[in-house]
């Protein structure tokens, strides 16, 4: 019998099935080997050796594997495709007794019964590099974490944490918050001509004024001076352009851009995707099929596809949808340069399973994000979409308008993927550029020199508008591009800045609270190299070059550790916690003794505590309830749970059990008597079923 060991306890069955006899599936359930806790674990006077001990939840399942390993034939270990999957495959050779210079490691970017037999001929030595580079990134976060959160925690309030990943994650929320704030609204107008020929009405957007330069009115004064020049105006075609445009099919997901797509078109959250995707991956039973995993290995920053893989893509495009869907060569995309490319693109890994037949076996968020994943697969192997364009600048009294109007020729990739969602950032830009503001689908026939019959001239006054706050699919996009941490790093940074209460959702999108800005602040004053995007994103490639290259791992740590303790050191040595929190009085007093109330805040939100504290220990509800209970008619208040979600919970807790995720009324369904909620200023009933 020979042992395969993997770490997702999730994909064991998936895995068995294509291994059959002879094999025996376990799993580590991820890493079992860590730092100890509460400690720093980092042996600072000798090469940052890591002090690794078994985990105390994993003690059992390390013993049934050294048990296991002891009877096997062989072992095989196929932890995940990554880095630390590398460093849990180290670790097991640690604990077994295996020489990590045997070859016994073997990896698959997808679980499949082809790809799985051709990991089984090609099992190599653990490959260092990887593991030096996770050794490296946990070292140097733990150097962070347990030397500078303390001093954090000392001059500002106790409990905080930094993190060299969160803490730039975090400057960029409150930045983005502060640009908000501090934004200053402009006016202007937008001004349009209402035009008709051939009896096809149309409007066009004023474009150049008469020196030939952009113009758009500033204010009513402008607009009426305009309005004064154009009386008894003619409106004449002064230049058309014909041409046939096209739009590329965009690249097939890399965790990122999936996590954006599912966040802006299911609506999804990274937490949601993330769990979502990884069961996707792991494998759904299908049925007869058994456990069947359906998309490749979800961690991956790269945008290439195997050969066979686009021969499956070609032959599947050709069969539904015809020959002309193909590009006449294979789309290839260009993977960026900080991307690790360790392993494809996330796709399907059978092209047979289709999103429908996939909808009988999936839970609804897996069903949702396997249609988006093959959908953007199969739509980034097809060909162009083209249209036919057309733009018209019209002259009255040498002011231009200009109107766009765009017809689909040929559908290509959009058959499958389309939508204005679908549009990259640089495409609306352009279009935008281009038409003013104003499209039309269809126009009529307009040729230069043609005279356009006037109706009327429309006018609205505008503002130009802040910044839209991140949401976490944006967040996670503005990551990856200025390179703050890798794929497998974007969903549990996010999580750590709501569990530190630093951040918070204004309904999808993020606000810094408080406590978040004042974190930032005093991390910049004291620390401006940790909060400085540009060297965290060189630290990121310098990992990169440890996997890479194999450049010295403890040099690394070494360069950056030597200069910030000695900045921790002195900042610990200053006296005084001039920007330490205190608690804010409230209006209200204590039931019990009569005094004051404070305002403080824990993980699950504020609450109001006595400041007699700790000889009376009197704690309530800071918010004032939405509504009474439905069930007990105890006061209802908006809570927040342990993970940074907020819900609707009645104070009657544990006697009364009632919750809500959407904010109730207080009162009952007519029909079934189900609480009746509020979604959106409308009122419906909370049971799904009840119409």
């Amino acid at each position: 019998m020979k042992l395969v060991i993997i770490e997702g306890i999730g994909k064991k069955d998936t895995i068995k099935k294509y291994l059959g006899n002879g094999y025996q599936v376990m799993a580590t359930g991820g890493h079992f080997r860590d730092l100890k806790k509460r400690e720093l674990s980092v042996d600072v006077e000798n090469g940052y050796e890591p002090q690794y001990v078994i985990t105390s939840d994993k003690k059992d399942v390390v013993k049934s594997l050294k048990e296991t390993a002891a009877k096997a034939e062989s072992v095989l270990i196929a932890t995940d495709p990554d880095r630390e999957g590398e460093a849990i495959a180290y670790h097991l050779t640690y604990i077994l007794g295996i020489d990590p210079a045997k070859a016994q490691r073997i990896e698959f970017n997808e679980i499949t019964k082809n790809a799985i037999n051709q990991a089984l001929t090609k099992p190599r030595p653990i490959d260092m590099n990887l593991v030096y580079a996770q050794t490296a990134r946990r070292v140097l976060d733990r150097l962070v974490g347990y030397k500078l959160s303390p001093v954090l925690s000392k001059k500002i309030k106790s409990g905080l944490s930094a993190g060299r990943v969160q803490s730039v994650t975090l400057k960029l929320v409150v930045e983005r918050e502060r640009e908000i704030q501090n934004f200053k609204p402009e006016e202007y107008w937008d001004f349009w001509a209402n035009l008709e020929k051939d009896k096809m009405k149309f409007r066009a957007a004023l474009y150049y004024g008469p020196d030939g330069k952009r113009l758009k009115p500033a204010n009513e004064a402008q607009v009426q001076q305009i309005v004064s020049a154009l009386k008894e105006a003619k409106y004449t075609a002064k230049d058309v352009k014909k041409s046939v445009t096209k739009r590329h099919a965009p690249a097939p997901f890399t965790t990122s851009s999936m996590q954006q797509d599912a966040g802006a078109k299911l609506g999804l959250s990274l937490k949601r995707t993330t769990m979502a995707a990884q069961t996707l991956y792991q494998g759904v039973h299908m049925g007869a099929r058994g456990m069947t995993a359906l998309v490749t290995y979800i961690r991956t920053d790269s945008v290439r596809v195997s050969a066979e893989a686009q021969t499956a893509a070609k032959e599947y495009i050709t069969q539904k949808y015809g020959a002309n869907f193909v590009p006449e060569t294979p789309n290839i995309y260009k993977t960026k340069k900080s991307a690790q490319d360790a392993h494809e693109a996330i796709r399907p890994t059978h092209l047979d399973i289709t999103p429908d037949e996939a909808d009988k076996y999936c839970k609804p968020d897996e069903a949702k994000l396997y249609r988006l994943i093959y959908n953007r697969f199969i739509a980034s192997q097809m060909a162009e979409a083209t249209f036919n364009s057309v733009r018209v600048d019209i002259d009255a009294n040498n002011y231009i308008f200009r109107v766009t109007g765009r017809t689909p020729l040929f559908d290509g990739w959009l058959a499958v993927y389309g939508g204005s969602n679908s549009k990259t950032k640089e495409e609306t830009e352009k279009e935008n550029e281009d038409d003013a503001g104003e499209s039309a689908a269809i126009l009529p026939d307009i040729n230069i020199g043609d005279q356009l019959n006037f109706k009327k001239l429309e006018f609205a006054q505008k503002f130009t508008q802040p910044p839209a706050r991140y949401t976490e699919a944006t967040l996670v996009k503005v990551m990856e591009e200025k390179g703050i941490g890798r794929p497998a790093t974007y969903t549990p940074t996010v999580a750590t800045l709501f569990a530190r209460l630093y951040i918070e959702k204004d309904g999808k999108a993020l606000k810094p609270t408080e406590l978040g800005c004042l974190v930032v602040d005093w991390l910049i004053q004291y620390f401006p190299e940790i909060m400085n995007t540009g060297f965290t994103a060189d630290m990121e490639d310098k990992l990169d070059d440890i996997a890479a290259d194999g450049i010295d791992w403890v040099t690394v740590v070494d360069n950056f550790y030597k200069p910030f303790i000695k900045v921790v050191d002195e900042v610990r040595a200053n006296d005084g916690a001039a920007n330490r929190i205190k608690p804010v009085e409230s209006d209200e007093h204590c039931p019990n003794c009569g005094r004051v109330m404070l305002i403080r805040e824990s993980r699950y939100g504020k609450f109001l505590a006595c400041s007699g504290y700790p000889e009376c220990k009197t704690t309530k509800p800071f918010e004032k309830p939405v509504c009474k209970c439905p069930k007990c008619g105890k006061d209802i208040y908006k809570r927040r749970s342990k993970k940074g979600k907020y819900f609707y919970g009645c104070s009657g807790y544990p006697n009364c059990d009632f919750v809500a995720f959407d904010e109730p009324t207080g009162e009952l369904c007519p029909k079934c008597k189900s609480p009746l909620v509020k979604i959106k200023d409308v009122v419906k009933c909370s049971n799904r079923n009840c119409q």
